[in-house]
């Protein structure tokens, strides 16, 4: 982890794969679009598109498809966006019992613009799943609302499964990677979610590659656990595109496998490392997992 020579020839071997696309994909595709819905796969440009659309899974992407910080290594657009549609928790629940979903995973822009950080419309959208889809858990990645305590504590009211909060990177980098964000207050966040919600798993995750130290990688694990955070997800960085940051280190597999190791150890109860793994990558085998584990 030490070394931070940018790669150069393209990406290694065990980050080239083949996109699958067939029927189930396309059906996926149309849903979405008829739905007028976004994803994280799509607007964030996640290598692992083809693979869920072809699994029927999707994780949903709320409050529009604008963000209004610019983070370095996101592909989600930046820009103003209009208020909350009311209608869209509706669809994102219908979509959801289309697809037949039995784990739901649903995220969102930041919004700094909303008084709330679009806390309500989790809300809504956690309440329209349970009534179409009761035997469904419900995995919700939020932003940190901008530190608020009551927009938190509403979201986590309405009852989700599992609380997830990404700290994406170590506090060195933050100014670089995360401008607008702050590290200490997603702990806080992750923190607040354990003391309103003790029996409620909180997960987070961290992209590698960046120019993250092994020691600082360590400490931030050391943080979460500290804070109450049982699940974690360890992926590789890739640049979305020209403009955004580069990629430091492509870390091998081995080495993934070595911090899934570690992380276990520290004394995470369930963890994903691996290059393409992402937060909600195969989410619901993470959290079964953990269940049977309990």
């Amino acid at each position: 982890m030490a070394e931070t020579n940018r790669p150069h020839g393209g990406k290694p071997p065990w980050l080239k794969r083949r996109i699958p696309a067939g029927e189930t994909y396309q059906g996926v595709h149309r849903l979405l679009h008829e739905g007028g819905l976004h994803t994280v796969c799509q607007e964030a440009r996640c290598p692992n598109l083809g693979e869920c659309f072809s699994r029927g899974t999707a994780t949903f992407l709320i409050l529009g498809d604008r963000c209004t910080r610019n983070c370095g290594f996101c592909a989600v657009a930046h820009g103003p966006e209009g208020p909350p549609d009311p209608e869209e928790p509706r669809r994102v629940a219908e979509t959801a019992a289309a697809l037949g979903l039995r784990y739901v995973v649903v995220t969102s822009v930041t919004r700094d613009d909303l008084p709330d950080g679009g806390a309500g419309q989790f809300v809504e959208v956690i309440r329209e799943v349970r009534k179409r889809l009761p035997e469904a858990r419900i995995e919700v990645l939020v932003p940190d609302f901008r530190g608020s305590r009551d927009a938190l504590q509403s979201v986590l009211q309405a009852g989700p499964h599992v609380l997830n909060h990404n700290l994406e990177t170590v506090p060195r980098l933050y100014p670089r990677v995360r401008s607008g964000a702050d590290y200490e207050r997603s702990l806080r966040l992750l923190r607040w979610a354990k003391e309103f919600a003790p029996h409620l798993p909180t997960k987070s995750g961290l992209m590698l590659g960046l120019g993250e130290r092994k020691e600082e990688v360590e400490a931030v694990l050391r943080d979460l656990l500290s804070v109450g955070c049982s699940m974690l997800t360890l992926g590789q960085y890739l640049q979305p595109s020209r403009e955004h940051l580069p990629v430091e280190r492509f870390i091998p597999p081995e080495e993934f496998e070595q911090w899934r190791q570690k992380a276990l150890s520290m004394g995470f109860r369930e963890v994903a490392s691996a290059p393409f793994v992402r937060s909600s990558y195969h989410a619901g085998k993470l959290y079964e997992y953990m269940e049977r584990g309990s």
